[in-house]
């Protein structure tokens, strides 16, 4: 690092009044300050960071007088097991590089901390132990993590297979006989060679991991074939609730303008929740020669494969039953959260490669394995194949809708889907197809459309600031939206935010 990218970095910090999600500043004035482990810690378990040693927040950010720096450097390196093994401070140790650098004519003290990969996490605070002791960074703050994300952080690579445990109150008579014959029969007309030489029905079940070799009930068969689930796990359940507003509880308003709570099997929540959601959509009605079709404002196809992948990929650890998969549809997105984050080394980034990763492969092979479903909303409720991100991905692109995001927790995973209802959605005409959408609106731009009509906004105007609203607002655009094209250009070094992303104050303006 050198000394001019330390004074923009330092910049930076003086403008917000604040550290932040990357950078951590101590005065270290009378030795190494004890709450450095925390955030090594929570820069080893979040994305990395940059402590810098010798600066003063307290002082607006100005080098801390009596910052010692090879007392304060030698007790860094032992604390992170570099020198006696006694002095170590934490385990699971991220790696680390330091740098002396200049600033206003003090020697400051950098260190990168890197971020842990994955199943080497979490790093903690030796002394206090890994569930007192494990941090995350969010904003300028180290919070402690909760044992959920501890847990979850810890079995990321594990092959833990919780799906596959007993329910120790539930027998074979709690399950539906005529969903296993239907099941079965379909598996036979398959040729499946799962029944070859099961003759009775005990044998398949077990054959089949609906059971154990023991008799008893595996969770996976309960959830695809039980009579009713919830009676046993009450809350394993996909709650639907529509908000009359684009934050939840907002005051004087509703609390909802509709919940539903979809229970019954994989297959009987998947159908509940997908007609709970469309019935508070818009529908989009197109006219194809002497007729119409109709179609939801988000594809059904998407809804479909978010809900599957809550169902099947949520954590179902006996710390995770009393978390139902929640669904909140909002006037314009559509929010699907479920219990556990990304497990097998699937981050964020690598959905969208088309390599499946499976926390719950016994729930999957049983679902994906289900005759095709009739009705309303047709299909199965899972593949297991790697391809259902990309199909949402496709599916949202070609009707003008922005990208599905993903949000992925240490202990959750979240999909927010933007609501295309009342857009003119652009569809090929092919010489004359005879098919334009009869409800018209505003067209909807692609992410980079947007991006670059909010630098449009700021032209070269340096001194202009704009808050996240009142650039929505501008460019008639959901808040949802803007909000994650501001953290594009805010990550690609366009702009940045005058606060903390806490602040009601926070702007956004050009980087110079």
């Amino acid at each position: 690092m050198t000394d001019k990218e330390l004074a923009s970095i330092v910049a930076r910090l003086r403008r917000q009044k604040s550290d932040d999600a990357q950078t951590e500043a101590k005065a270290c004035a009378d030795g190494l300050s004890a709450n450095v482990w925390e955030s090594v810690s929570a820069f080893g378990n979040t994305r990395g960071g940059l402590l810098i040693l010798g600066l003063d927040e307290n002082a607006k950010f100005t080098p801390a007088k009596g910052f010692e720096l090879e007392k304060v450097r030698n007790a860094f390196v032992e604390g992170m097991g570099d020198g006696a093994a006694h002095s170590t401070k934490l385990t699971n140790i991220p790696s680390y590089e330091m740098e002396r650098v200049f600033f206003e004519e003090k020697q400051l003290l950098c260190i990168t901390i890197h971020e842990l990969a994955p199943g080497e996490k979490p790093a903690f605070v030796t002394r206090k132990g890994k569930v007192g002791g494990s941090y995350k960074r969010i904003d300028d703050k180290d919070i402690r993590l909760s044992a959920n994300e501890v847990y979850e952080l810890s079995t990321l690579l594990q092959y833990v297979q919780s799906d596959r445990t007993a329910v120790q109150e539930a027998s074979a008579d709690d399950l539906s006989s005529d969903l296993l014959e239907h099941f079965v029969e379909h598996l036979r007309s398959q040729g499946s060679r799962a029944l070859r030489g099961a003759t009775d029905r005990i044998t398949q079940l077990k054959r089949l991991n609906v059971l154990n070799e023991s008799g008893a009930v595996r969770l996976a068969g309960l959830l695809t074939f039980g009579d009713y689930p919830q009676q046993f796990f009450p809350k394993l359940l996909i709650d639907v609730a529509a908000f009359p507003t684009e934050l939840k509880s907002e005051p004087g308003e509703a609390r909802f303008l509709d919940r539903t709570l979809c229970e019954g099997t994989v297959g009987e929540m998947l159908d509940d929740a997908m007609r709970s959601i469309a019935k508070n959509l818009r529908t989009i009605s197109y006219v194809e020669g002497s007729g119409r079709r109709d179609e939801l404002e988000i594809p059904e196809v998407v809804l479909r494969e978010a809900l599957a992948n809550a169902l099947v990929h949520r954590e179902y650890a006996p710390q995770f039953l009393g978390q139902a998969i929640s669904v909140e549809i909002y006037p314009d997105r559509v929010e699907i959260l479920n219990p556990g984050g990304l497990w097998g080394g699937k981050t964020a980034s690598t959905l969208a490669d088309g390599m499946s990763r499976c926390r719950n492969d016994t729930l999957m092979k049983l679902v994906s394995s289900l005759p095709s479903q009739r009705g309303s909303f047709p299909g199965s409720p899972a593949e297991g194949q790697g391809s259902g991100v990309p199909l949402m991905i496709r599916e949202m692109e070609e009707r003008g809708i922005d990208q599905p995001l993903f949000e992925a927790g240490f202990d959750y995973f979240k999909v927010v889907l933007a609501r295309g209802g009342g857009m003119n959605l652009p569809k090929s005409h092919n010489g004359g197809s005879g098919k334009s959408p009869i409800e018209q609106g505003t067209t909807r731009r692609s992410p980079k459309e947007t991006r670059e009509a909010i630098m449009r906004v700021f032209g070269a105007n340096a001194n202009l600031e704009l808050s996240m609203r009142d650039l929505a607002d501008r460019l008639g655009t959901s808040h949802s939206v803007m909000r994650e094209r501001l953290k594009e250009l805010v990550a690609a070094g366009s702009l940045e935010p005058t606060a903390p992303p806490t602040s009601t104050s926070r702007k956004y303006r050009l980087k110079t």
